[in-house]
């Protein structure tokens, strides 16, 4: 009796102590990503079930934040373990620079993701049809936690005008900035993000409501001559939203995926490698995710160094760097 009585304590103290083992084996990792109205959220969420799905003892979970900015303060602070970020944030976190002159931040990119487009959004009753056409205007510039303000701010730089002094400027996320626009509360706004932005698919989509975009590609190289080589002129074609059939000539620039420095190289591989591999499971999600390919993992499209983990996963495939 007092032996089968020890022989069960033995197997429970045997029970738990693997079961904490394996609790304590489980890592959480959290995905900083933006507001509910882009595209980083849908794709973090994708990503995050990606990840918990097909590694073991990992569960990830995508964060709604205010976007690239507080995202990358938030890997800083150790409060996420990875983040969407577009590269010219990425950039200034690293150097410590703009918003981040409180500290640089020891950033690694995991994956180069696909490319942001600049949309300078209108509807056709404000008779905004050019850059110049802003001046007077109340205009939202983005989110104060997202990378938006910063590019729209480069933007407005570049076409010769003052953020300050030439606007009525508001601090809207894309979502709010679309109601903003609905009720009658600004006459433009600045949304850099993947297509189509399901935001401005609805704001496209509004009875009574004509969208236009407005042209500016013109302006990435003087953007690059003051900023480095991060923008470039591209184009959201026509149809892309409900009823605007028109090209829009607009800036681009790409979108990262980074860490900050406490990584494991075997952790990093193992995301990498699943984010790549499993990529048919996230375009099923948004199609942004076809640009998660191997050719695109290139240094001069993410200007901080990949994670030496990234790097062994790339090499493997033959590419990278």
């Amino acid at each position: 009796m007092k032996r089968t009585t020890k022989m069960a304590a033995v197997l429970a103290f045997a029970l738990s102590a693997g079961l904490i083992a394996a609790h304590a084996q489980q890592k959480t990792m959290a995905i900083g990503t933006g507001g509910t109205g882009g595209v980083y959220y849908p794709l973090g969420g994708a990503i995050a079930n990606v990840l918990s799905k097909n590694l073991p003892n990992v569960q990830a979970t995508a964060e709604v934040t205010g976007g690239s900015v507080d995202n990358l303060k938030l890997i800083g602070t150790g409060q996420s373990e990875m983040g969407f970020t577009m590269a010219d944030a990425a950039l200034d976190a690293y150097k410590g620079e703009d918003k981040f002159k409180s500290g640089k931040i020891p950033l690694q990119a995991l994956l180069v993701v696909y490319p942001n487009r600049m949309h300078i959004v209108t509807v056709e009753s404000t008779g905004i049809k050019t850059m110049a056409d802003l001046k007077g205007k109340r205009v939202s510039t983005g989110s104060p936690g997202g990378a938006t303000e910063v590019m729209a701010f480069r933007v407005i730089e570049a076409a010769g005008l003052d953020k300050d002094k030439d606007m009525k400027r508001e601090r809207l996320g894309v979502a709010e900035s679309v109601n903003a626009i609905k009720d009658g509360k600004i006459d433009a706004f600045f949304w850099v993000g993947g297509i189509p932005t399901a935001s401005v698919t609805d704001l496209a989509a509004t009875p009574g409501v004509k969208l236009r975009l407005v042209d500016h590609a013109d302006l990435a190289e003087k953007m690059n001559a003051k900023y480095g080589k991060l923008y470039s002129a591209g184009v959201i074609k026509g149809g892309t939203y409900p009823g605007y059939d028109a090209d829009n000539k607009n800036t681009e620039v790409w979108n990262i995926i980074v860490t900050g420095s406490k990584m494991s190289d075997d952790d990093a591989y193992n995301i990498v490698k699943t984010l790549v591999e499993k990529k048919a499971d996230i375009v099923a999600v948004h199609k942004e995710a076809e640009s998660f390919s191997l050719d695109n993992q290139v240094q001069d499209r993410s200007p901080v160094p990949f994670h030496p983990g990234a790097m062994k996963y790339f090499k493997e495939k033959g590419k990278g760097g």
